[in-house]
């Protein structure tokens, strides 16, 4: 339930220079420009793709060229590999670096428990929604919802923004 206290937070979440961890989808093509958006507005920004210098990231082939083909029980095992744990290390230390969390759809289940993660934890979230939306009521967990990538970056730039109508969240279009 939203209260006073947390629209407060919500109006005040995105002033200054943010610490952000961006959390989508391999598959995603927008994750690279919002990247760099968020970077060419001043922002710090982790990208799981290139996490550090010389790194691409976490790969379950890596591990395993056949990991498509896994099952339950294998899974089970590749995330005890060093490779698995390398990699939830870089990305969980990146998650708890961040102060803000942006999630770009259309993304998995990673990227929905990262940003689950960070609701839970109080730190400021925006949902970036993809040009195919499935609906979902739990979203209104986040502080900020935006079609496109221009919203976000209005809300990166105009730290202003403030909530609707008593919710906790704002909607951007």
């Amino acid at each position: 339930m939203a209260t006073a206290e947390n629209e407060t937070q919500a109006q005040r979440s995105l002033k200054g220079t943010r610490k952000v961890y961006v959390a989508s989808s391999w598959r995603n093509l927008a994750q690279p420009g919002v990247v760099q958006a968020l970077r060419r507005l001043g922002h710090h920004v982790y990208d799981f793709r290139n996490p550090r210098e010389g790194d691409n990231g976490f790969h379950w082939s890596e591990i395993d060229p056949e990991w498509k083909s896994w099952n339950g029980h294998q899974y089970i095992e590749a995330l005890k590999h060093p490779i698995a744990e390398s990699g939830f290390k870089s990305d969980f230390d990146a998650m708890q670096w961040a102060d803000t969390f942006v999630l770009v759809q259309p993304c998995g289940r990673s990227a929905h428990l990262e940003l689950g993660w960070a609701v839970g934890q109080g730190k400021a979230t925006v949902m970036m929604l993809g040009p195919d939306i499935e609906p979902e009521l739990m979203v209104k967990m986040c502080d900020h919802i935006c079609v496109g990538l221009g919203p976000v970056l209005e809300l990166f730039k105009d730290c202003s923004s403030s909530t609707k109508g008593g919710d906790r969240h704002s909607v951007h279009k």
